[in-house]
């Protein structure tokens, strides 16, 4: 592939960049049009505002920390929802993080949630979830290496912060603990396979070789941006051959059996499970595009049944941060994502999923411009004709709304699809037509976010 398919590939394998424009293949589709996004006159969605005034709740702050009495109307909406899919316009605006911790923090309190499941590797997962329950390593360098290229995103003073009170959390409440969940595909790091080799090696050491043999070229020599990269670089044949390697190391792994140690048995396969979906989402042809949008849709599954899995095995409600297209149910482009994470869930759950989507009416984030490097970007209000232009007439600054029982016309305007902010990695990016209240099932609105500081930057 060419340097630049290789960006274009990267920039959605590794899900950060859920909209991107400036990454995308040719074939994708194509922000609205300026003369769409302001056709509709602004003043003429007086009962849509109405209806949005009688419906809407107050939001106190985003930041985490005193009372949270404004946050009980969330409560109702999510009802007995053991996932919930909380999302973001951006991929780096203070706001929308500190909003999810202080969110987690409320659910772990009141509703009895247990996990804050990010859109990042099983293996990052894993390492933090030790930070969190064990206190093993130190958070600050987790971050620094395991947030590396397209998952810089998540290495900012808002996660380390909602990573640092689980973790005191933890330390008050050492039998109930808060964990960290992973559940991305994006990469598989060396302690992952480390812990299936270690296992073979203990309990069926005849096998070890052959173990060895399999995962041949996979485990990991490199820090995880350049890991991910190269593996890009890989031809296609070769990736091909690297995924029925790894899926025979989990046959094999699986048929060697527990060995007297059925948790270690357990945990052996489930990292050996990363090794493989990492593997078989590199197993695409990215030259075909349908090969390209087989793997998004792959990827979305994948992450979908890793927190039901997650959710299956510990029995602890999940919170789920992701983008707003990833958290959601249809899909702003379904030619290069056939269905979400939020559908997949959906169809899995049931109610027992519910997503939140974000939206905002102007201020910052960080992303990728057009040069390569890393820039904050600022936009002013919405324009007309926008679902952020009306959303932002309600007479509260902050609010969240059920878009369930909204009557109409609110309900109905937004049903339809509208542009919308929905801005990842990389910028320009869009706006996009989305239809808010077929997207989600509640939606928080913010009239103003700040870019996030990311660490060491």
């Amino acid at each position: 592939m060419t340097r630049h398919r290789i960006t274009a590939v990267l920039a959605l394998l590794t899900g950060l960049c859920a909209t991107g424009a400036t990454a995308l293949p040719a074939a994708a589709a194509q922000p609205v049009p300026a003369a769409a996004r302001t056709s509709v006159p602004a003043r003429t969605d007086g009962p849509v505002v109405a209806a949005l005034d009688r419906a809407a709740h107050p939001l106190r702050t985003v930041e985490p920390g005193g009372p949270d009495g404004d946050l009980r109307p969330l409560d109702r909406m999510i009802g007995g929802a053991g996932v919930v899919g909380l999302g973001e316009a951006t991929h780096s605006s203070h706001e929308f993080f500190a909003l999810k911790d202080r969110v987690f923090r409320h659910l772990v309190e009141k509703k009895g949630f247990r996990t804050f499941a990010l859109e990042a590797p099983w293996s990052t997962g894993r390492r933090l979830d030790d930070y969190v329950v064990h206190g093993e390593g130190d958070p600050r360098r987790i971050m620094r290496e395991e947030f590396q290229r397209d998952y810089l995103w998540w290495d900012n003073t808002d996660y380390l912060r909602l990573l640092e009170w689980m973790r005191a959390y933890n330390v008050r409440h050492p039998g109930d603990p808060v964990r960290f969940l992973g559940d991305d595909i994006g990469w598989a790091g060396p302690e992952v396979y480390d812990t299936v080799t270690g296992y073979v090696a203990r309990t069926h050491p005849e096998a070890s070789a052959r173990l060895a043999g399999l995962y041949r070229g996979l485990r990991p020599a490199l820090a995880t941006g350049p890991y991910i990269e190269h593996y890009l670089h890989t031809p296609y044949p070769e990736r091909a051959e690297m995924a029925g390697r790894a899926g025979r190391a989990l046959t094999l792994l699986k048929r060697l059996g527990p060995g007297g140690d059925r948790a270690a048995f357990d945990d052996a396969v489930r990292n050996a499970t990363a090794v493989d979906q990492v593997a078989r989402q590199y197993a695409y042809d990215f030259d075909d595009p349908a090969q390209l949008a087989a793997s998004m849709r792959y990827r979305d599954a994948t992450m979908a049944a890793n927190v039901t899995e997650w959710r299956r095995r510990t029995g602890g409600k999940v919170l789920l941060s992701a983008h707003d297209a990833h958290v959601g149910y249809v899909s702003q482009q379904p030619a290069q994502y056939p269905k979400m994470q939020g559908a997949f869930l959906r169809d899995r759950l049931g109610a027992g999923y519910v997503s939140v989507g974000l939206t905002f009416d102007r201020g910052s984030f960080n992303a990728t411009g057009t040069d390569g490097a890393i820039h904050r970007f600022t936009l002013g209000p919405a324009g007309p004709g926008t679902n952020e232009a009306t959303l932002d007439r309600v007479r509260l600054r902050d609010y969240l709304v059920d878009l369930r029982t909204l009557r109409s016309p609110a309900r109905d305007w937004l049903d339809r699809a509208r542009p919308t902010r929905s801005i990842g990695t990389a910028y320009p990016d869009g706006p996009w037509d989305i239809a808010p209240a077929r997207s989600h099932d509640v939606l928080i609105h913010l009239h103003r976010v700040e870019a996030a500081r990311l660490r060491d930057r």
